[in-house]
């Protein structure tokens, strides 16, 4: 950037940071108030602010009337139907009570991604923050920062249990394992998501515990990632041996991928075989067949996560807010009963 670029733009919290010989994440606790700073830094940090004439406008907001007003999400594939239904049914919660939101997406595998989206939020003076970045290593770092505002976190796991709010994968994964067993289905594959994502674990852990429990044999997981191209390839590979009646998908997207394959092999689904995924996505009613899912609602998510971060709103009673939701079975036309192998 050339030196006329640089004088043209507004100082941001790294200048800041530069002039005071200072890590931008001190001067996001400088702009927080944190008790952990010293007072010659925070000294020396306010005189870069002040000879660059850098005043952050949530901040600048937030010293006045001591409230920013604002919900901070930090976010990891946020393009995700999950993700992005847990980011819109937040953002509702919000305005209903009067907050903005403010989203910073991250790279979950990248530690400093983790390290400089929370920056961004803090410099903000957000009053509480929501991640959804369901990988295992996103909430290790997140105890690492020791944060001074209310957090919560969308994963059901029990690395942070006094932050976590969730619907409960384990249960949903049991449904929509049960109700394939339920029509005398006994082979059954499961399509799982990436390794180190944290409702990927919780579902096949589910898949594995409602297998065991009415001792149905049992065959590894096969770890996916997401997309319905992997689905197809799944499909396309099991079905060259065909040693199954049923297959639970992880997500919606792997199930249409499935569905696809087995298509285009000429056999039939339910008749052949019977397909359930996870999520209910606006499309799984108008897949061919309509999908049989697992719904999580993610509009009672995000009332929750808000009511868990600002406490119970006026007209709820003062009751606590629970933080696991139960899922709900959705039965269409993608699963039937079990033909023989």
């Amino acid at each position: 950037m050339s030196d006329d670029a640089s004088a043209r733009r507004p100082p941001s919290i790294r200048d800041v940071a530069r002039l005071a010989d200072v890590s931008h994440q001190t001067v996001s606790r400088v702009l927080n108030n944190h008790p952990s700073i010293r007072p010659e830094t925070r000294d020396r940090v306010l005189e870069a602010m002040e000879t660059l004439h850098y005043v952050p406008n949530r901040a600048a907001r937030a010293l006045v009337t001591s409230r920013s007003q604002t919900i901070g999400i930090l976010a990891a594939s946020s393009t995700m139907y999950g993700p992005a239904s847990s980011i819109a049914s937040i953002e509702a919660a919000a305005r209903a009570r009067g907050y903005w939101v403010s989203t910073a997406n991250i790279d979950s595998s990248n530690p400093q991604s983790i390290t400089d989206g929370l920056a961004h939020l803090m410099a903000q003076s957000v009053e509480g923050l929501v991640v959804i970045a369901p990988q295992v290593r996103v909430v290790r770092a997140l105890a690492a920062q020791q944060l001074d505002i209310p957090y919560v976190t969308l994963q059901s796991t029990d690395l942070d249990p006094d932050h976590t709010l969730s619907v409960d994968q384990i249960a949903g994964a049991r449904l929509a394992t049960k109700h394939l067993i339920s029509l005398g289905h006994r082979h059954i594959y499961h399509i799982a998501g990436p390794q180190d994502w944290i409702e990927a674990e919780a579902r096949m852990r589910g898949f594995l515990e409602e297998m065991g429990a009415n001792d149905a044999p049992i065959t590894p997981p096969i770890l996916g990632d997401w997309s319905a191209n992997f689905g197809y390839y799944a499909g396309s590979e099991l079905l060259r041996v065909r040693d199954f009646t049923a297959i639970f998908a992880a997500n919606d997207q792997m199930a249409l991928g499935l569905m696809h394959a087995i298509r285009d092999e000429g056999l039939d689904v339910p008749r052949d075989i019977s397909i359930v995924g996870f999520d209910d996505i606006p499309e799984a009613a108008h897949f061919w067949p309509p999908l049989t899912t697992v719904r999580q609602d993610f509009p009672e998510l995000g009332r929750r996560a808000v009511e868990l971060l600002l406490g119970p709103a006026e007209d709820s009673g003062g009751a606590q807010t629970p933080t696991t939701i139960t899922p709900e079975l959705v039965v269409r036309g993608s699963a039937g009963p079990a033909q023989r192998l």
